[in-house]
């Protein structure tokens, strides 16, 4: 992308005109060039088409991104960061699971751990086919993924000393909340369950379509 500084808050006409003139070389490059994998499988392709496949929004806690961002929020929660240890935080991740676990079983939500590789959408697609669900949380599905887990050093005197992200990230477990909603049709919100508790939403892109066309008309 080209940028501009000029002298004033508005850009002439001429730099306008040579910024279009860019875009359009941009754009005319990337309409005519194929990715490698359409490039690979040319032979066996009928067609293309060009649209947003799905759409995934990540989720960050911002204050569980940094150490001090951490240990702050630490404070706030506990009044200080006196039991902030890896000790705790596995405590913070059970109770978590505990927690979810009980409150599905209260509210007759299956919780159904799922092994790497399955789908998990079409897990609870089949779920949706073969069950009369209302709008709202349908299954909660349990997988292991990495995720970002902090591992708090202590110094030699047995005080609290970096936070620093385990390295590699570790496999955890991750709640795939699977939803029913009468807008966006069937939803996953997928969250890790350590803290800092990272999160994706991932809407299904057909019925998101379907349902804005709706009320398009409407």
């Amino acid at each position: 992308m080209t940028t501009f500084a000029p002298q004033s808050s508005y850009a002439t006409a001429g730099q306008l005109q040579f910024a279009v003139a860019v875009l359009d070389r941009v754009r005319l490059r990337s309409d005519s060039m194929p990715d490698q994998l359409s490039t690979l499988y040319g032979d066996l392709l009928q067609g293309s088409y060009d649209c947003v496949d799905r759409v995934i929004l990540n989720a960050y806690f911002t204050m569980g991104q940094t150490g001090g961002a951490l240990r702050t929020w630490w404070r706030a929660l506990y009044g200080c960061d006196d039991n902030l240890d890896n000790h705790h935080l596995m405590r913070m991740a059970g109770r978590f699971s505990r927690r979810l676990r009980a409150w599905a079983k209260e509210k007759n939500i299956p919780v159904v751990y799922s092994s790497p590789g399955e789908r998990k959408h079409d897990i609870a697609s089949k779920h949706l086919a073969t069950h009369a669900v209302k709008p709202g949380l349908f299954m909660i599905l349990v997988s292991k993924a990495p995720a970002l887990v902090w591992d708090a050093q202590m110094t030699g005197t047995g005080k609290l000393g970096q936070l620093v992200p385990k390295q590699p990230w570790p496999y955890v477990n991750h709640y795939s909340f699977h939803i029913l909603d009468p807008d966006w049709g069937h939803l996953t919100i997928k969250m890790s369950g350590h803290p800092p508790f990272g999160a994706q939403v991932m809407p299904t892109r057909t019925r998101s379509q379907m349902r804005a066309s709706d009320k398009t008309l409407t």
